[in-house]
């Protein structure tokens, strides 16, 4: 008899491999792994043959049975970040504690490589997918709209769509108020791409909403932007110090950009002077252990991991409709204000 080889190397065993071991038909073995009648001495055969062999049931031969793989498709804009860690983390425990397992694509914050790995999910065997998204264009609503498989969405608050969110206008909107209350002299400000709604437009857009309610003007000269890493940080609020000495404070999109903006007051203001002079979103643990604390909003990373995952798993499963599917707006704090 030839034994099909794995990649590995390791013979590949098969249910009949199982079935010759125990002396039984394969069959039984079906009826064994799939929980239906067998009598215990049967049972107890099948049980030492699948630990003597090693055998797996393969996810495939699972899905052709049951129609479900228990594979979950994850997209996050990248992997090196607290903030997407944190979501992965509650992701995890949901479908961890429910049995599934995640599949987990990191799209380097590129819109393109979104709506190619919610292809990629739609044509393999996934039972859903969470996105954690970034920008939502055009290209991603018609994706959104059309997706054959359950999906909710973390992060964007995308209108009929089933997504799990903050609101970062108001968010920021009061996180500029209370900055107007302590900063005395020119506020700067280091954004990302107003293409991400969330991060991008409603950040600035609030921020600069809740400085003007308290009567402070955030100057269009004295913006810049980033692309959310902290170098970018580092790089645009150098270009802010530079065009005006007499700049005060830099409030940032992110904790990240504004660990680098820390780092160039720091540089042209001296030691020191950063942890005083920036703000953030975010509310990053190593940035906090650093510098004790800056201005910065705490927001629900792991809940809306374990939120989103929970809602998605409630619809893949049947114990909801699909009217489980919805749209859920999380709660913020300020910190260090």
């Amino acid at each position: 008899m030839v034994k099909a080889i794995s990649m590995t190397g390791v013979p590949l065993v098969k249910m009949k491999d199982v079935a010759e071991l125990a002396g039984v038909s394969s069959a039984a073995v079906s009826r064994y792994l799939n929980g239906g009648y067998i009598s215990a001495d049967k049972a107890e055969r099948i049980k030492q043959a699948i630990e003597q062999t090693g055998y797996v049931r393969s996810n495939q031969a699972r899905a052709l049975r049951t129609g479900s793989t228990k594979l979950i498709g994850v997209i996050v804009p990248k992997i090196n970040s607290e903030s997407v860690s944190r979501i992965t983390a509650g992701i995890g425990q949901v479908l961890g504690r429910r049995g599934y397992q995640m599949l987990l694509a990191n799209t380097d914050n590129l819109a393109e490589r979104e709506l190619e790995y919610l292809d990629l999910f739609q044509n393999h065997p996934v039972d859903g997918i969470v996105l954690v998204a970034t920008m939502i264009t055009d290209e991603h609503r018609h994706a959104i709209a059309s997706c054959r498989v359950p999906m909710v969405l973390i992060g964007q608050n995308v209108e009929g769509a089933a997504c799990v969110y903050h609101d970062d206008y108001e968010a920021a909107f009061e996180l500029g108020r209370a900055l107007a209350g302590r900063v005395t002299g020119k506020i700067g400000y280091v954004g990302v791409t107003e293409d991400d709604q969330a991060a991008g437009y409603d950040r600035r857009h609030g921020l600069q909403a809740g400085l003007a309610a308290a009567g402070v003007e955030l100057d269009p000269a004295m913006i810049r932007y980033g692309s959310f890493t902290l170098d970018s940080g580092y790089r645009a609020a150098r270009e802010l110090l530079q065009a005006d000495s007499h700049l005060d404070f830099i409030a940032c999109a992110t904790d990240t950009m504004a660990a680098g903006a820390l780092r160039a007051i720091d540089e042209v203001r001296g030691a020191g002077e950063g942890a005083h002079r920036v703000s953030g979103f975010g509310d990053n643990a190593f940035l906090r252990a650093l510098t004790g604390g800056i201005p910065t909003v705490h927001y629900g990373y792991l809940t809306s991991g374990v939120e989103a995952t929970s809602m998605l798993l409630d619809v893949v499963d049947g114990v909801e409709g699909e009217r489980g599917m919805r749209a859920l707006k999380l709660d913020h704090q300020l910190m260090c204000v």
